[in-house]
């Protein structure tokens, strides 16, 4: 999926001259946690959420630092924190410059971006305008829409296990050496020896999410690789039913 696929088309924004107290009143007022921050000639200046709102002097949250502290920090840092804390317009705590992406822009790269900035919400831009915003939200909303459609798969035993023998193959976590899968009537048997326990829970995981799959059934024996001591046994089977 494209970020044009679930982005949010309208976009509430909020100029820079604007007052702390209207960005404040546009996200209350709009249930929304961030704003893009548009000049008058519609180019994207900057972006403005909560968390520019949670140290202001008008709260008594502003950030408060010992004196030697405030020696080690500077002047620089002492002045944009002071800025942040008193200031009234919103070009005063906004975050110029903000990540942007294309609406080509996968969501794979979306949230890589995302990750990388550490931020939650990145505009949508067409040349120099802003034409969406995709958030977390956006993404939530996606992967929910996702799990109800069903992929398309075969039903046969010899195809399910077929699918999950085909999809081990491709972790380099799994020991696909050591595991035997036996599938009948939808109800999937793991067999063999993992050497660490986080390995039966991705086995499990990858057999439950193979189209046609009813029930998934652990017989893995986990063995502690230096020692050599059997941690859990056959006798200690799991089964879980797929939803």
């Amino acid at each position: 999926m494209k970020a044009s696929e679930v982005m949010t088309r309208r976009v509430v924004s909020v100029r820079p001259e604007a007052t702390v107290g209207d960005a404040v009143r546009l996200m209350l007022d709009n249930h929304i946690s961030g704003l893009p921050v548009i000049d008058a000639n519609g180019q994207l200046v900057g972006i403005v959420t909560e968390g520019d709102f949670l140290r202001r002097a008008e709260t008594g949250t502003q950030r408060k630092r010992s004196r030697w502290l405030d020696l080690l920090v500077g002047p620089r840092t002492l002045a944009e924190d002071y800025v942040h804390a008193h200031g009234r317009k919103v070009e005063d705590v906004m975050t110029p410059d903000p990540a942007t992406i294309a609406e080509e822009a996968t969501l794979e790269e979306v949230v890589r971006l995302m990750e990388r900035r550490r931020i939650k919400r990145l505009p949508v831009v067409r040349g120099n305008s802003v034409v969406g915003i995709v958030s977390r939200a956006n993404l939530m909303h996606a992967l929910a829409s996702l799990e109800h459609t069903a992929p398309a798969g075969a039903k046969s035993d010899t195809a399910i296990r077929e699918q999950i023998l085909a999809e081990l193959d491709k972790q380099t976590w799994a020991p696909v050496a050591l595991i035997d899968v036996v599938v009948h009537d939808g109800v999937v048997e793991l067999w063999g020896t993992i050497t660490e326990a986080n390995q039966g829970d991705a086995l499990r995981v990858c057999a439950e999410n193979i189209d046609g799959v009813k029930q998934v059934v652990n017989h893995l024996t986990w063995i502690e690789p230096v020692s050599g001591m059997i941690l859990s046994s056959p006798e200690e089977d799991r089964t879980r039913t797929k939803h």
